[in-house]
């Protein structure tokens, strides 16, 4: 791909600490009827423009970003691709909360004639609902895409030993591992050993683990990250650290995190259908999740999650490539 002579407009952001560069205007076309097929297309086009923006020296290892696009639905109100350090994901709940404040707020769309927000998105259709003080975005409640516990295993991991963890869907598959047993700290003085820790455990089960959608749908069926869980700490029912793609840290409770986890919590007995918990990340910050309604996905037990929280905006960008630019499509260091 030619980078050349393209000018990325964005607007940046923050979901409970975690970063959000929404891509406004500058991206290629991205082809597709449907939101999938403009995944794959991005995937196989775009990927070039992806490393330019989400990595060093224009971003970080830790950075994250999506791309509104038109809905591909007859219904939707716009459609989404997400990106960060290794690729396009399937879904994310703290691009979701960013993505509709900042929309509402500068005008990047606007629903036709509900307060209900559809969006499409790889995972499938999310819903969200904006709460307004005068012309800020005070909170998003979203109802994410059906979510559930997949299996609960056990695997030996070099360096580590053996590791119990549950394998669930709250929009990508992630292995949740409690994290007291492994002696890893779920704030930033442990940073470190959760991303070694994180990296170990995915490619382990990676290696061991196949993991395949119920409903047979391939872009859906892989491992995204791990979620180290444990007891809350700012009067969070939990704290939810996400180590997902190439070592990245989720600064947020992961919006998908937290959906997989209502749903594995559901599925055990311990909460109720509209009961809702309050989950903690890394910095302290929260999400609240709900499972609002029992359905399935295939022939699996699963739940409809609502999930809410808050985004700031921090400013606004313009990225190009400067045609003697050296590292024309960035690097990662970590």
């Amino acid at each position: 791909m030619d980078l050349e002579g393209l000018r990325i407009q964005t607007i940046e952001a923050h979901t409970a600490g975690e970063p959000l560069r929404i891509i406004v205007s500058g991206w290629p076309e991205i082809l597709g009827a449907s939101i999938l097929d403009k995944r794959r297309y991005a995937r196989r086009h775009h990927d070039a423009l992806r490393r330019l923006l989400m990595l060093e020296p224009r971003g970080h290892a830790d950075m994250y970003g999506c791309i509104p696009t038109p809905p591909t639905t007859e219904d939707g109100d716009l459609g989404v691709l997400f990106l960060h350090n290794a690729g396009f994901s399937t879904m994310c709940g703290h691009g979701i909360i960013g993505l509709v404040t900042v929309g509402l707020e500068h005008g990047l769309f606007k629903p036709e004639d509900t307060d209900d927000i559809r969006i499409d998105t790889p995972a499938g259709r999310v819903v969200a609902r904006a709460e307004r003080q005068g012309n800020r975005i005070v909170r998003v409640a979203f109802r994410n895409v059906p979510s559930f516990l997949l299996e609960e295993t056990s695997v030996s991991v070099p360096g580590i030993g053996d590791v119990a963890l549950r394998l669930a869907f709250g929009g990508a598959f992630y292995a949740y591992v409690d994290a007291e047993p492994l002696g890893v700290p779920l704030d930033a003085s442990g940073y470190a050993q959760l991303v070694d820790h994180g990296r170990r455990i995915k490619r382990t089960v990676e290696d061991e683990i196949e993991i395949a959608h119920p409903e047979g749908d391939e872009d859906l069926g892989f491992l995204y990250g791990v979620i180290f869980v444990g007891s809350g700490r700012s009067g969070g029912h939990h704290r939810n650290v996400c180590v997902f793609a190439d070592g990245e840290v989720d600064r947020s409770p992961t919006g998908t995190g937290v959906s997989g986890l209502i749903a594995i919590h559901h599925a055990q007995g311990a909460v109720r259908l509209g009961e809702s918990r309050r989950i903690e990340s890394i910095l302290g910050t929260s999400f609240e999740v709900s499972a609002l309604e029992e359905t399935t996905v295939g022939s699996v037990p699963a739940v409809v999650p609502e999930v809410i929280g808050s985004a700031s905006v921090t400013g606004r960008a313009e990225f190009w490539l400067d045609p003697n630019d050296a590292l024309p499509e960035g690097f990662l260091l970590r």
